[in-house]
């Protein structure tokens, strides 16, 4: 398994500043702020739940959501059983101001909470996305080891046995994720990236796979 060096997008104070600016670029200018990976990333997402017949009611849960955009496109796409939790209160504010200005708010359920650690649903969720929070996740300076492991455990505990967990990640292999999450969950499809060559050599630039919880 790959690891990175300790950084700044591992912290909490990170976030917080970033999503402060960000929330007050929106409120001064009507930026909606950065999308992790590109729109291509959230069309890539939806697309494949269509793909799969997914029920529009089905509950949803946007794990960091950060500004939101994620939960507008799937509640534009017809979904209506959508959460967002991040433990950055500005980003949960920019994710409620853009949600309503999008007409979408009722389609949509915004939390200020820790996934690692406060964050607890009165019912356990369809399907989780992730998009990038896992990579900020494995970048915390103090035990980065430590809080994948929480990860993979908060997961388990928000989404039903049999449920979806739809990552995106431009810090791991899709064999790498496996290793991560393969006890709990198998492979149920990986989604198509744009890939790159280089010395004769191609890639992807980001992964991004399904994976489907064990019973």
């Amino acid at each position: 398994m790959s690891e990175f060096s300790p950084s700044a997008l591992g912290t909490r104070e990170h976030w917080d500043a970033v999503y402060s600016r960000e929330l007050q670029g929106f409120q001064e200018y009507g930026d909606e702020g950065e999308i992790w990976f590109g729109e291509g990333s959230m069309t890539r997402v939806i697309r494949w739940l269509s793909a799969q017949n997914i029920p529009l009611c089905s509950s949803i849960l946007d794990i960091g959501t950060g500004n939101g955009m994620l939960l507008v496109e799937l509640a534009k796409a017809g979904y209506n059983n959508l959460t967002g939790v991040d433990y950055c209160a500005d980003a949960i504010a920019l994710a409620k101001s853009i949600c309503e200005k999008e007409g979408v708010s009722r389609s949509v359920t915004l939390q200020v909470t820790d996934f690692l650690g406060s964050f607890s649903p009165t019912q356990q969720f369809d399907i989780c996305l992730d998009k990038g929070t896992f990579d900020a996740v494995s970048l915390d300076p103090d035990n980065a080891e430590e809080r994948r492991l929480q990860y993979v455990q908060s997961l388990c505990r928000v989404l039903k046995p049999r449920g979806l967990f739809v990552i995106t990640s431009c810090n791991w292999t899709a064999e790498e994720l496996l290793r991560q999450f393969g006890k709990e969950f198998e492979l149920k499809a990986e989604l198509p990236t744009p890939s790159f060559s280089f010395g004769g050599q191609s890639g992807h630039s980001v992964t991004a796979m399904a994976l489907q919880r064990r019973d």
